[in-house]
C-alpha cells in the first residue's frame, strides 16, 4: 500500500474511534418502507427523533427506535463524563441498503408460478454532536 493510501486509512480509523454508530441487519421489511421512516428522522436532534419514532404508526418505527437507543448507548460508552443534552446529539447519517432477498413461488393460473421476492434491508445510523459541527464550520472558514 502506498503512503497516501496508508495515511488515508489511518485517518479513517481514527475518525471511527470517535464516531457513534449502530447497524441493524437483515430486517424483514422492504427497504422502501424503511426509507420512509429513515427520511423523517435524518438530521433531527436525538430527543425529537426518539419522540417521533415513539409516536409514529409504521412497522419500521419501533425497530429504528431501538437502533437509535443503541447508537446513543454507543456514544455514551465512547464519551464518558459528557452529558447527552450538552453535546447536542443529532442524527448525522442514516441510510438503508437492500439486504438478502428470499425468493418464493406462488401458484398462478394455467400451471404457472409467479415469483415472490421477500425483501430485507440493512440500516446504518451515525450520530453527530454539536462539537463536530463547530469544528467543521471553523475549518471551512479557515479554508476560505
Amino acid at each position: 500500500m502506498g503512503a497516501r493510501k496508508h495515511l488515508a486509512a489511518e485517518k479513517r480509523k481514527e475518525a471511527k474511534k470517535t464516531m457513534a454508530m449502530a447497524r441493524l441487519r437483515n430486517v424483514p421489511t422492504s427497504p422502501r418502507k424503511m426509507r420512509l421512516v429513515a427520511d423523517l428522522i435524518r438530521g433531527m436532534k436525538v430527543e425529537n427523533a426518539l419522540i417521533t419514532l415513539k409516536t409514529l404508526n409504521k412497522e419500521a418505527a419501533p425497530r429504528l427506535y431501538t437502533l437509535l437507543k443503541s447508537a446513543i448507548a454507543n456514544w455514551q460508552a465512547k464519551n464518558e463524563g459528557v452529558r447527552m443534552e450538552e453535546a447536542g446529539l443529532y442524527v448525522k447519517e442514516i441510510y438503508v441498503d437492500g439486504g438478502r432477498m428470499l425468493k418464493r413461488l406462488r401458484p398462478a393460473p394455467q400451471g404457472r408460478g409467479y415469483r415472490i421476492r421477500k425483501r430485507s434491508n440493512h440500516v446504518t445510523l451515525i450520530l453527530g454532536d454539536n462539537l463536530e459541527r463547530v469544528e467543521s464550520k471553523e475549518q471551512s472558514v479557515d479554508n476560505q
